[in-house]
């Protein structure tokens, strides 16, 4: 497996560096697609037998008319979707391994190479774009810009802010606070930063946009991997959320947070929050708030149907959580349909590399309840309205992500099949996504 994946970053590095060559030779490419049915990221409704003209690394037109263009490259769909790429909605790219590990085991610039090969594995599931929601994944962003990496547009958030005793405070029980210390351990110095008060809160809010964040990540209640805060509990006060949502306001961009319960949900977006990460245990209460206030909803459902031995690993007093977490999700879909809300694609998937490969488990487990087109609106034209949200700090601002439209960014799937019958079509990618085009350079092809 390591091999094969080694090799296929390898051939993927090769293609985009030749490609990027060309570009140099030709400073206008050009790609039509023949033959193919359009999914927009929109539209239920697929533009049957089309074509799509691709000019340097922008959607320039569709149409079901013949499309020309001066040496311009031509693939045939042969009667394959054509739809925009896959959009991760919840990720921590920097977290490729257990939290055991990155305390005692790994530097950063472990991390750092161990996640660059878990970028190229998103980029060759067809997942052309990341949101990363919490970990110091800019440097992976510059990389890939860069061309010294192969992996996924990605949507950087800095390191996580949280209180202490709060859901990014993992120490164990006779650890120091590492805000008391002198030389803080690489965790707190680079994935999760413990402010308290508005004022701290403010300060980290800042230094995470000065390293790079596009939007901001805080934890406003219990998480199920952190040991000393219960789901139950309510973090950060109005003052500090207002504290934190304001000086990213002042950035251009907003606050995301990692929320459970009503309490937690309903303070956060009194207090300016625009993005509820989980809300596992949410009620009636707070959908009606979500909905009244155009809050977008960022469930994960894949993470919490692990099997009992994907989840042995777990502490007894994060076992118990997660139970009570898996316990809510069945209620928090059915309001999310029942409400109307804004639902958003993500898998909060981390820890190994098997469980980033098993991120396309999402489509499944979100089929149990929403329909395959639904689904694939999350995962694509919604998820790509979410990034739009980080506003002046959009990393990618020349055209919309998540669409098939004119002057949309050319980050384009070929799928063997119509993932509008049903989305297993996306769990197999390796069988059925054949083409796999991002910012207009092709990285996978075998149609040829």
């Amino acid at each position: 497996m390591v091999r094969n994946s080694l090799t296929l970053f390898a051939t993927a590095l090769s293609f985009a560096i030749a490609a990027n060559t060309s570009f140099a030779q030709d400073e206008t490419t050009r790609v039509i697609f023949t033959n193919v049915h359009v999914f927009d990221g929109i539209n239920e409704e697929r533009i049957e037998n089309a074509n799509v003209l691709v000019v340097d690394n922008l959607i320039a037109e569709i149409s079901t008319e013949p499309l020309t263009a001066a040496n311009a490259q031509v693939i045939d769909g042969g009667g394959r979707t054509l739809m925009p790429g896959i959009i991760e909605g919840h990720s921590h790219l920097m977290f490729p391994v257990s939290a055991s590990a990155w305390f005692n085991s790994h530097d950063v610039f472990y991390i750092g190479a161990a996640s660059a090969q878990i970028a190229n594995g998103f980029l060759m599931r067809g997942w052309t774009t990341v949101r990363d929601i919490g970990g110091p994944a800019m440097g992976l962003q510059r990389a890939i810009e860069d061309g010294q990496s192969i992996g996924p547009r990605i949507y950087a958030s800095s390191a996580v802010i949280g209180q202490t005793s709060g859901h990014g405070d993992f120490r164990d029980y006779n650890d120091p606070h590492p805000n008391e210390v002198a030389h803080k351990q690489q965790f707190y110095e680079h994935f999760s930063f413990i402010a308290d008060g508005p004022a701290e809160v403010q300060r980290a809010v800042r230094e995470a946009l000065r390293r790079g964040a596009v939007q901001i990540k805080l934890m406003a209640g219990g998480g199920v991997s952190s040991v000393y805060d219960p789901l139950y509990t309510v973090q950060y006060s109005a003052e500090e959320l207002r504290a934190a949502t304001e000086a990213a306001a002042d950035y251009g961009t907003y606050v995301a947070v990692h929320a459970y319960n009503d309490t937690a949900i309903i303070r956060s977006i009194e207090n300016g929050v625009k993005v509820i990460e989980h809300g596992t245990l949410m009620t009636e209460a707070s959908a009606e708030v979500m909905r009244d206030n155009d809050i977008v909803l960022s469930p994960s459902c894949q993470v919490l149907n692990l099997s009992e031995e994907e989840v042995s690993f777990l502490d007894p007093v994060s076992l118990t959580k997660f139970n009570e977490a898996l316990a809510g999700l069945d209620q928090q879909m059915q309001l999310a349909k029942e409400y109307e809300l804004t639902v958003a694609f993500g898998t909060d998937m981390f820890g190994s590399p098997q469980n980033f490969e098993n991120t396309v488990y999402e489509f499944s487990c979100r089929e149990r309840y929403f329909s395959p087109f639904e689904v694939l609106r999350q995962a694509t034209s919604i998820n790509g309205e979410l990034l739009a949200m980080t506003g002046e700090r959009n990393p990618y601002p020349d055209g919309p992500l998540g669409v098939i439209e004119a002057g949309a960014y050319a980050d384009i799937i070929l799928v063997d099949g119509n993932p509008l019958d049903g989305t297993e079509v996306l769990v197999d990618y390796e069988n059925n996504i054949d083409l796999i085009m991002k910012d207009g350079v092709i990285y996978k092809n075998t149609l040829n």
